[in-house]
Parts: structure tokens; sequence; C-alpha cells
């Protein structure tokens, strides 16, 4: 009973999973269409308040060290 047993449970566990999960998304979209509509705005509103970034502040180039002089 191993592998092939496995992959025949891995299947069947995934089309339930599969139909579990349709069952679901066809009983609530009918019922969130009406708040779909509500929560566009919220989303253009949070979008509204983000500031823009600003540009990276250009660091200053290092001063290089003076040359020694040869002896």
């Amino acid at each position: 009973m191993g592998k092939q047993h496995n992959k025949a449970e891995k299947r069947n566990r995934r089309k339930s999973y599969i139909k579990r999960k349709k069952a679901v998304a066809k009983n609530t979209s009918k019922a969130s269409k009406p708040a779909a509509k509500k929560a566009a705005p919220k989303k253009a509103a949070a979008a509204k308040k983000t500031p823009a970034k600003k540009a990276a502040a250009k660091k200053a180039p290092a001063k290089k060290a003076a040359k020694k002089a040869a002896p």
C-alpha cells in the first residue's frame, strides 16, 4: 500500500478540497457583490493618503586621504 495508495489518497483529498472551495466561493460571491462596491472607494482613499516616495538623498563623495611623500 505504499506510494501508489498515497497518490490516490492525495488525489481524493485534493478533489474534495477543490470542491469545498468552489462551494464557498459560489456562496460568498452572491453576498459579497454589494460589499465589493463599498470596498473599492476605501482602497482609492487609502491610495490617496500614501505620500509619494522621496528621492534618495545623495551622499557627498568621500574625501581622499592626502598622499604621503615618499622618503
